[in-house]
């Protein structure tokens, strides 16, 4: 069983890795990056895997809440 340590450093990366994706599927995707990571995430969803799913669904959100922040920082 992990530590509550150890938990902490994988969330710390996996929040890592999903900002890395956001700024890929933005740089590739431009203003549909949103959508191609839901995408991802209902696919992964139908196909049982709930932890790819749920990693895509954040990506998603991460992508939404930058352009959001950039939005606000533009007016």
């Amino acid at each position: 069983m992990p530590s509550p340590a150890h938990s902490k450093k994988l969330d710390g990366a996996a929040l890592q890795d999903a900002e890395l994706m956001a700024v890929v599927l933005e740089g590739r995707h431009g203003t549909l990056a949103a959508e191609v990571a839901e995408f991802f995430s209902l696919l992964h969803r139908q196909h049982g895997d709930s932890g790819r799913s749920k990693a895509w669904g954040g990506v998603a959100r991460m992508v939404r809440q930058r352009e959001h922040d950039r939005l606000l920082s533009a007016n």
